[in-house]
């Protein structure tokens, strides 16, 4: 089975990044939105751990449908899945974040996933998936150190 992981150091807080990946619904609340797809909404089935998230993204005819596998809150670490109709070549999804503090102000998060896919497309759906991750990465690290920055001033 293919695997496909990466790191990224973002300049903000651990906890900042943790309480974002950890509130499993809010996905729209941080991800960028200056991007050909962004996120027009998502809809929530169930809660905690089990919880669904279909996230529509503007020129999408079909959802993303991720279920949370596993928050670990005392490791930072999160487990999501996709199920259903998934994103065009994947056929099975499975990924694990975590997050690792550096110091006060800055942190890594270590993402990796283990997919299959349709014949000939492992490659074009791990280019894929890295670019995604990016995105997310700079999503959290700019809402995280906003938010840090607003709990500092107080």
């Amino acid at each position: 089975m293919p695997e496909v992981g990466t790191q990224a150091e973002l300049a903000a807080p651990a906890e900042a990044v943790w309480r974002l990946l950890a509130d499993f619904g809010a996905i729209e609340a941080w991800w960028p939105t200056d991007i050909p797809s962004p996120i027009e909404s998502v809809r929530l089935e169930g809660h905690e751990v089990g919880m669904i998230r279909h996230i529509f993204n503007r020129g999408s005819t079909q959802p993303v449908s991720e279920r949370l596998e596993l928050l670990d809150p005392a490791s930072r670490v999160l487990v999501l899945s996709i199920i259903g109709d998934r994103p065009i070549g994947i056929t099975a999804y499975v990924a694990e974040g975590r997050v690792v503090e550096i110091d006060a102000d800055r942190c890594r998060i270590d993402y990796r996933a283990v997919f299959t896919t349709e014949p000939g497309r492992e490659e074009a759906v791990r280019k894929r998936l890295l670019k995604t991750w990016g995105l997310m990465f700079r999503g959290l690290e700019a809402r995280a150190a906003s938010d840090a920055r607003v709990v500092n001033r107080r």
